[in-house]
Formats: structure tokens, C-alpha cells, sequence
């Protein structure tokens, strides 16, 4: 039952992250966007605020920005705040539950470095917390007065944490760290800086003060640097569905510093366009397309079965480069040997009653306990074992180069 439990509880968290993370990137997309299109209208003063009219659900709004203290305060004030709480709070719990409470499968992989649950945790949350007084530091730093110095630098921070992690997590655990420092940044923008300088705002405005212009700048400063990093998180956060990402973890640094820059970019096109249709700064998306075929290309190179496609020289010793080539889908049963390999190293997990502690379902419902399922699952066999190397998880089952290269033969042979 427990097992059972794990997995519930991993569901509905992921449910309530997501739906959270929804409501949160959607209010900092509407907002950028409302800033962005607000116009000057004949009955605001010149640099006391502005106006948009949109039109939704059949109706009509008018919806204006105060640049200045407006001259009364509605009691009935919307606080967009608790989106970014949630999707903080339950990412973090589905950090833990996930990845914290059962490191061996997720986070610790012993080639990389051989961690206890513990000590890997430890260095998890560690790093977060570090990871943000370091950043607030820099924003509050002279590099904060330069948006494009203070995007260079953090861009550089990130490449830099990815690095880091990579040295002492698995390929996906250093990737949802990467993507969980990122979204603490974001998170903690709204904790310490947005909402306690708009609670300033407020409070002067009902005293009948002018409020300070410099907690509203610093405030925007913040939203905008979240708007940029929405993307990008966002891809990190469902990475571990994708180990071509973190077959290598030599190339994860740099994948991670290229799709956060196209992230940024797309933002940036939006951003410019909501703004002024007629500038619309297409060289953008040739950009980020560049960026991500770059990204492509280094994730090719980092797997197994990449390399060998494009003739590169294996990273270590492993599977026969031609086997490795030639592996084709298959789909027919596989030989006894094959069969009993499978068996010994996957199917205590992929199996109608898995026996590895904690896993109650067969991952994906994909079952590898007959010959007969094995076939059907030739394609994904192909990709998790043979080209990326992603499975067994961190190698718990210590699956060797050799049987990586019999199943590979067995599938060269299938295909031809």
C-alpha cells in the first residue's frame, strides 16, 4: 500500500503544481502584455497613467495604470500573489517526495557521486537558498542598474549552477535543480521584493503620502526579469521526461545556458510586440531557433547512440558504434538471452507485480516481464537504453557497456 501511496500523492502534487503554474505564468503574461499595450488617453494628464481597452468573453474593459498615486484606493484590491506561492510550495513538496525521498532512483547516481539520501537533500536545499541570496545580491549590486549587464550575469549564474549540479546529481536531478533554482528566484521576487514594496505603496497611499517611485521600479524590475524566466523553467520542469537532455552530463551546462537564452528571446519578441506591432523584432525567433538547434545538436552529440549517428568517436568505452547505428525498432520477440537479461535488470520494476522497493506500478505502464512485451517495447528500449543510457535509473541495476551492446545487437538484427 505504500508504494500505492507514493504514487497518489506524486499525482495529485503534480496536479496542483501544474494548475498553480498555470495560473501564474497566465498573470505574468497578461500583465506584461497589459503594460505593454497601455496608451495615452485624452482625459489622463501627460505622465500621470495610461489606458488599454481589451475585449474578452463579450464584454468590454478599460483597465488604466496610475504612474503617480491615484486619488482614491478601492477597498476591494486583487493581490496576485498566492499563484506564486503555490507553485513554489508544491513544487518543492514535489521536489521532496519525488526526488528527496527517493533519491537512489532519481537523484544520486553513483558514477557521478555517490551521495546518501541525506547529504544529497541537504545539498539540494542548500543550493536554492544559496542560489537566491546570490542572486538578490547581484540585482541589488551596480549590475542591477543595467537590465541587459544584469541578464548577461544571471545567464552566467545559471549556466554556472547547472555545471554544478551536473557534478554532484544525476543528469535529471541536475536539470530539475537548475529549473528549481530558477523558479526560487522567481518565487522569491514576489515574496521579498514585489509584494512587500506594493504593501509599501499602499500603506503611504492611505496615509495620503506619495508613495516612493523607486518600490514600484524595483518592483517592475523583478516581474519583468520573471516574465523572461518562465520559459525556460518551464522546460526544465518536465526535462526529466526527456533523457536526451541529460544523456551527457558534460553538455548539460550548455544546453541549459542555450534554451534559457531562446526562452528570454521569445519573451523578448512578445514583449516588444504587444508594445508596438509596427517594431515587431522578428530576428528573434531566428534566434532562439538557432539556440535550440544548437541545443539539439549538443544533445544528439552527448548520448551513446547520437554520436555514433554522427560519427563521433564513442565518450568511453561501450556498445559497438555499428550496432549502435543500425539499432532499429524492431518489434518481434526477442532471443532467451535477451529475454533473461531484460529480466535481471529491468523487469523487477517493469513488471504486472514490480519487487523494487517503492514502485508499486510498472513506470509508465510499460512491462518488460515477457518476451513478448519486450518486442512491443523495442522503440523505447532502443532510446532509454541503448541511445541515451537513461535506464536503468542512475544504472541502480549496474546494467554493463557489454549487455548495453547485446541489446543493441538484438535490435540491429530485428531491424534488418
Amino acid at each position: 500500500m505504500e508504494s500505492f501511496v507514493w504514487e497518489w500523492g506524486s499525482l495529485l502534487l503534480r496536479w496542483l503544481h501544474i494548475v498553480a503554474a498555470m495560473a501564474w505564468i497566465g498573470s505574468s503574461f497578461f500583465f506584461m502584455h497589459l503594460d505593454a499595450s497601455l496608451k495615452r488617453t485624452p482625459d489622463i494628464p501627460a505622465g500621470a497613467g495610461a489606458a488599454a481597452w481589451q475585449v474578452h468573453g463579450g464584454g468590454f474593459y478599460e483597465m488604466r495604470k496610475y504612474f503617480v498615486a491615484p486619488e482614491h484606493l478601492s477597498p476591494d484590491l486583487t493581490w496576485h500573489k498566492w499563484q506564486a506561492y503555490t507553485t513554489w510550495l508544491s513544487g518543492f513538496v514535489l521536489l521532496a517526495w519525488i526526488y528527496y525521498a527517493q533519491s537512489q532512483l532519481y537523484l544520486v547516481d553513483p558514477a557521478v557521486m555517490d551521495l546518501s539520501a541525506p547529504a544529497a537533500a541537504a545539498l539540494g536545499i542548500g543550493a536554492l537558498a544559496l542560489g537566491w541570496l546570490v542572486y538578490d545580491r547581484i540585482c541589488r549590486s551596480r549590475l542591477g542598474a543595467s537590465e541587459t549587464g544584469l541578464a548577461a550575469v544571471g545567464l552566467l549564474v545559471i549556466t554556472l549552477a547547472a555545471f554544478g549540479f551536473s557534478q554532484v546529481f544525476s543528469g535529471r536531478g541536475a536539470l530539475i535543480h537548475t529549473g528549481a533554482l530558477m523558479a526560487t528566484w522567481m518565487a522569491g521576487n514576489v515574496f521579498f521584493i514585489i509584494i512587500p514594496n506594493q504593501r509599501k505603496v499602499v500603506a503611504a497611499l492611505l496615509k495620503g503620502e506619495r508613495p516612493d517611485p523607486s518600490l514600484g521600479q524595483q518592483a517592475k524590475q523583478r516581474s519583468a526579469q520573471n516574465n523572461y524566466l518562465t520559459l525556460p523553467v518551464v522546460l526544465m520542469m518536465i526535462a526529466n521526461h526527456y533523457p536526451i537532455l541529460f544523456a551527457s552530463q558534460a553538455t548539460i551546462p550548455l544546453i541549459v545556458a542555450l534554451v534559457t537564452a531562446s526562452g528570454a528571446v521569445i519573451r523578448y519578441f512578445y514583449n516588444v510586440r504587444h508594445a508596438d506591432h509596427a517594431r515587431s523584432p522578428w530576428w528573434a525567433w531566428a534566434a532562439a531557433s538557432a539556440g535550440l538547434a544548437a541545443a539539439f545538436v549538443l544533445a544528439v552529440a552527448g548520448s551513446a547512440g547520437g554520436r555514433s549517428v554522427l560519427g563521433l568517436p564513442p565518450q568511453a568505452e561501450g556498445p559497438p558504434a555499428a550496432a549502435l547505428a543500425s539499432a532499429g525498432p524492431g518489434g518481434a520477440a526477442p532471443p532467451d538471452h535477451v529475454v533473461e537479461l531484460v529480466a535481471g535488470r529491468c523487469a523487477m520494476c517493469h513488471a504486472a507485480e514490480p519487487v523494487w522497493d517503492g514502485i508499486g506500478v510498472a513506470p509508465k505502464g510499460v512491462r518488460l516481464d515477457t518476451a513478448e512485451a519486450i518486442g512491443r517495447q523495442a522503440e523505447a528500449i532502443r532510446r532509454q537504453v541503448v541511445l541515451t543510457h537513461n535506464m536503468p535509473p542512475n544504472n541502480v541495476t549496474e546494467m554493463t557497456d557489454e549487455e548495453r551492446g547485446v541489446i543493441a545487437a538484438w535490435l540491429a538484427d530485428a531491424a534488418r
